[in-house]
């Protein structure tokens, strides 16, 4: 079957080329090299600790492009995380699950996403791909949304992405953790990610 692509101008904007288009009633960006902009993306993660209680935190070293293809089944999506900017609002955590006992960013300062597929899900879409933390690589599938695209004051055009899933940090030898007298573990087993980022076309 055909895939349908209608090319759809933003109005009120000075982008000279059209930065959207429709395919299959689907909003998706223009065909090219969107790159990731640092200042403008936040990798975080939840868990649960003391086993009732969420404790929050993000990574503010996040680099990498989406590579958005004519058929945006053939897209792909590369993330790269620095571990070491990890920030959770408590200094003695953060240096906590820097150390060996979490992500050991000394000897492992990166974490990486590379894609492997996107699939059109509902109005949104899931894409999977390898997820490498420290030295152990596993697939994970997120949830992927493509918010639009807004100028900024200088006329940029750019393109706005979201991306969640839910891992066992265990499949990826994060195993460190303190049972409770009452039962549990003082950290959660299962974590959260969520990836809220700003792209540009590359030039």
């Amino acid at each position: 079957m055909c895939t349908a692509i209608k090319e759809t101008d933003i109005s009120d904007t000075a982008a000279a080329t059209t930065t959207i288009r429709s395919v299959d009633g689907r909003n998706v960006p223009a065909v090219g090299t969107w790159a990731i902009d640092p200042t403008h993306t936040q990798a975080e993660f939840v868990a649960r600790h003391l086993v009732v209680n969420k404790v929050r935190g993000g990574f503010s070293d996040v680099s990498g492009s989406i590579v958005v293809a004519e058929d945006p089944k053939d897209s792909s999506v590369e993330v790269t995380i620095g571990t070491a900017s990890i920030s959770s609002g408590t200094q003695d955590r953060d240096n906590h699950v820097k150390s060996p006992d979490f992500l050991d960013v000394e000897q492992f300062p990166e974490m990486r996403f590379l894609s492997t597929s996107v699939e059109p899900s509902g109005s949104a879409w899931r894409l999977t791909g390898n997820l490498t933390i420290k030295d152990v690589t596993k697939p994970v599938t997120l949830d992927f949304e493509f918010l639009g695209v807004s100028a900024d004051p200088w006329g940029n055009q750019k393109a706005a992405f979201s991306a969640s899933t839910e891992i066992e940090r265990g499949e990826w030898n994060l195993t460190w953790n303190v049972p409770l007298d009452g039962g549990g573990v003082l950290v959660s087993k299962s974590v959260k990610l969520e990836i809220e980022a700003q792209a540009s076309i590359a030039e």
